[in-house]
């Protein structure tokens, strides 16, 4: 007997945050629900706000149909979880949906995330071998980390251990290192334990439970 697979759009802050969709696909799937998420490119409709119900809208224009899952990305960033899913849930309210809700929201920065793997930095930042001291936090340190993004930044950049122009470029492609380290996040892995992503979980479980 098939299984029904379910349908979803996925909204986040920026495109290298994209492969966060895959990873909650991947999480359905552990659960033996399958959701397609849809990843609209704004590009079509000119300027889209960046507020959560502008890209909602738009996403939902773009798809001409309903589906049974919104995914909304934000991080919480120095407001908090708790207002950041306040914002999300009323977005989504304003809307009149019925779709069901996951809200991802890192602490304080989705950054955060990717200092859990110093061997995934070190690879991404192209000298795998490397010995220097990427002074990365202890994992239950990283959502105490006031400003995870410049750390990520710091530590590719002594990671790749690099000067002169090979330094700037490794510096200027940050967007590209920070997409990959985020598509090797093992969700399974250390991640698993942050108090972000197990609220993560418990959604899905939610939304899983509410299907079945």
């Amino acid at each position: 007997m098939s299984v029904r697979a379910f349908t979803g759009l996925f909204v986040s802050e920026g495109t290298s945050d994209l492969p966060l969709a895959d990873l909650v696909e991947s999480l359905f799937i552990d659960r033996g629900v399958p959701v397609r998420l849809s990843k609209p490119d704004f590009a079509p409709l000119g300027g889209v706000a960046k507020d959560v119900k502008s890209r909602l809208e738009a996403g939902r224009r773009l798809l001409h149909d309903s589906v049974d899952l919104l995914v909304v990305h934000r991080d919480s960033d120095n407001a908090g979880y708790e207002t950041r899913r306040s914002e999300i849930e009323r977005a989504v309210d304003s809307l009149g949906v019925l779709s069901s809700l996951v809200p991802v929201i890192p602490i304080r920065m989705t950054e955060a995330w990717l200092l859990l793997d110093e061997m995934a930095i070190r690879e991404v930042a192209g000298n795998p071998r490397g010995r220097q001291d990427l002074k990365l936090p202890k994992n239950h340190e990283v959502e105490r980390v006031a400003d995870p993004k410049k750390l990520l930044q710091q530590c590719l950049l002594v990671a790749a251990d690099s000067s002169g122009r090979r330094h700037e470029r490794t510096a200027k492609r940050f967007s590209h290192h920070r997409r990959q380290l985020l598509a090797r996040l093992d969700r399974l892995g250390p991640v698993s334990e942050l108090s972000s992503w197990k609220r993560l979980v418990a959604d899905i479980d939610s939304v899983v439970q509410g299907w079945t």
